[in-house]
């Protein structure tokens, strides 16, 4: 396949015939988007040269995810439609020496997630295709598909099973009556394989499917970062010269009232929200040196590197549908079904994947704080005031939930106070009231301390008009700091007091800010768009240290303040605190209660201070954590 790509906005769908174009333009950057806003549908045009190396071998084309309803013509032959994006379009092609691809992507007009939000620019909302086209030559029969679905469950004995749930589909160029051989082995070295031959059998032509179950005794359990290992099992299924391979995990994850229990273990997922764009790699790498255990897919889908390197690193994901805002106001019948049917999809297409811990349905059905409240008693008021007056229909993103598989959590609404969420999205010391009123918030509504999806504070990266900033609320920055970096000290501050509030309150489960900026000038992520690290970055970081000390409160001088030790780990720990501010220090030594939080003394902040930093000794680790007054 050539790189050079050319687009254009689709005038004519042309019946069951390639449709017709305004004008061709040249595609650059490796970003397949005509013009940022451009709606309704864009067709995307390339040649593929023939990618055999003999008669006796058949072409192969994948076309991997993107945005909005896809339809595929090769040399003017209609070959495939996908919708959802996110499941791939796979063919088999007896290619000419050149031949052309056409790729035609539509607006959805629902399940537009997040892209179809001001949270992100406009040029994520043009259909494109976003992870791919590939394409390969394959043997005259070859595998086209191999579906393995891991699943644990227990015998009379309490012996623990793994079984995988092997689906095979055969695409037999020439007759076959054969054997395909599927082996099962862990990913480390020295594990021992399972091996087994399947029969098959096939006309000329024709296309089959074989399943097969397998069941390991006491398989090896993948593991969240920090809690044990990522084991994990190849999956290799082979037929003559034809080799397909899939890597699965075996996991439990629960969900009660205190957060997640994975494995039987009770489990302290904190992390961040991830936007669309940027490279997925790149964001897990940066989530994993921020300390974070979790990433939420928020209202998005991303490409499927992303999972298999959380999968790899031990982070636990929430995949969100693509659905936020008022999605289903109308609530009509075939808004939830096509519902149902996009998280059946969702979960078959990643089911292999162990870091998935929770699955969620709607965004921000409504936004009761798009206008900013103030602070104080009249702030409080106010706050209780919306809250009061918003409500929502729930009934349409709970049945949707039901079409998730019941092995895995699933979180119906995330959203802010006022529309009975199941996660929360909490904007203390940016939308309303200040980042200090949090324990105030969590106590008038306690379930808001549950799960929490959200924690927002943005800032301007450069020097730009805010409105220009796609996502970031004008009117709460203009409340706090409009210089950028002023507005990034705040965020960090505000970031900050937040994280260290739901630890010390117990949650369970929260996402924070955005681990990047999904555009240009600011945003709410604790990166640029270019994943250059804002202060915010670095405070983040050292809250969610997993051992860590921290102040009740954001310290002022004379102001005597309570310290906490958090302790994520599954081990009590006798724990050392040492405090410095101005010329006056301290230090208390405490036993820390595993996945609790454990007080730890005080101390009464010196008049002279502009610094109060606290160190943490923990076994061989040397923690710190400053305040600046």
């Amino acid at each position: 396949m050539t790189d050079e790509w050319t687009g254009g906005r689709v005038t004519d769908r042309g019946g069951d015939g390639p449709p017709g174009v305004e004008s061709w333009q040249p595609i650059s950057d490796g970003r397949l988007a005509v013009e940022d806003g451009d709606e309704g549908s864009v067709a995307y045009r390339t040649t593929i040269d023939d990618p055999r190396t003999s008669d006796d071998e058949r072409a192969w084309l994948e076309v991997r995810g993107g945005y909005g309803r896809t339809t595929v013509w090769l040399d003017g032959e209609k070959r495939g439609e996908s919708d959802p994006a996110f499941v791939p379009i796979r063919f088999p092609f007896d290619p000419d020496p050149t031949s052309e691809l056409l790729v035609v992507r539509e607006s959805p007009n629902a399940f537009t997630g997040v892209r179809g939000t001001d949270a992100v620019p406009s040029s994520l909302e043009t259909p494109g295709i976003r992870w791919g086209v590939d394409v390969d030559s394959r043997p005259q029969t070859f595998i086209r598909r191999l579906e393995a679905r891991p699943r644990l469950w227990e015998n009379e004995e309490g012996t623990t099973y793994g079984t995988l749930d092997v689906t095979l589909e055969v695409d037999a160029g020439t007759a076959i009556d054969d054997s395909i051989t599927l082996t099962v082995r862990p990913e480390e070295r020295g594990g021992g394989a399972t091996m087994e031959r399947i029969p098959v059998t096939a006309e000329a032509g024709e296309r089959t499917t074989v399943t097969r179950t397998i069941d390991l005794r006491e398989p090896s359990l993948w593991w969240p970062r920090g809690y044990g290992h990522q084991h994990r099992y190849s999956v290799r299924a082979k037929l003559g010269d034809d080799a397909v391979e899939r890597t699965v995990g075996f996991r439990r994850v629960e969900r009660d009232s205190d957060g997640l229990v994975v494995n039987g273990t009770r489990v302290l997922a904190r992390g961040f929200t991830r936007l669309p764009g940027g490279d997925p790699i790149e964001d897990v790498e940066r989530a994993l040196e921020a300390n974070a255990t979790l990433v939420r897919a928020r209202a998005h889908v991303p490409d499927p590197t992303f999972h298999a390197a959380c999968d790899e690193a031990g982070l636990l994901v929430w995949q969100d549908l693509p659905a936020s805002g008022p999605e289903f106001a109308t609530r009509a019948s075939e808004e939830i079904e096509r519902g149902r049917e996009f998280a059946t999809a969702l979960a078959e297409e990643y089911a292999p994947h162990p870091s998935i811990a929770l699955y969620g349905v709607q965004d921000e059905p409504a936004r009761p704080f798009s206008k900013p409240v103030g602070s104080g008693f009249t702030g409080r008021l106010a706050v209780r005031y919306r809250a009061w007056r918003t409500s929502i229909d729930r009934g349409p993103a709970e049945e949707i939930a039901e079409a998730f598989p019941e092995d895995t959590p699933v979180v119906p609404i995330t959203g802010p106070v006022g529309t009975d969420p199941d996660a929360a999205h909490l904007s203390p010391g940016w939308e309303y009231l200040e980042a200090t009123d949090l324990p105030w918030l969590l106590e008038t509504y306690p379930s808001l301390s549950e799960v929490v999806g959200a924690l927002d504070a943005g800032s301007l990266a450069t020097d730009v008009d805010p409105a220009d900033v796609p996502g970031l609320n004008e009117d709460a920055l203009g409340r706090r700091e409009t210089d950028p970096e002023a507005s990034q000290a705040y965020q960090a501050r505000t970031l900050k007091t937040g994280i260290e509030t739901l630890r010390r309150e117990g949650c369970g489960v929260f996402a924070t800010a955005p681990i990047r900026d999904a555009a240009q000038g600011g945003g709410m992520g604790v990166t640029t768009v270019e994943g250059e690290p804002k202060p915010a970055y670095r405070a983040v970081a050292d809250s969610l240290e997993p051992v860590q000390a921290v102040l009740e409160e954001p310290p002022a001088p004379g102001r005597t303040i309570g310290i906490t030790v958090c302790n994520d780990t599954t081990e009590a720990l006798e724990t050392t605190v040492e405090w410095e501010a101005g010329e006056e220090s301290g230090q208390e030594t405490i036993l820390a209660d595993a996945v609790e939080a454990s007080d730890a003394g005080s101390l009464t902040v010196p008049t002279d201070a502009d610094v109060v930093e606290l160190t943490v000794v923990a076994g061989e680790r040397t923690l710190t954590n400053q305040y600046r007054l």
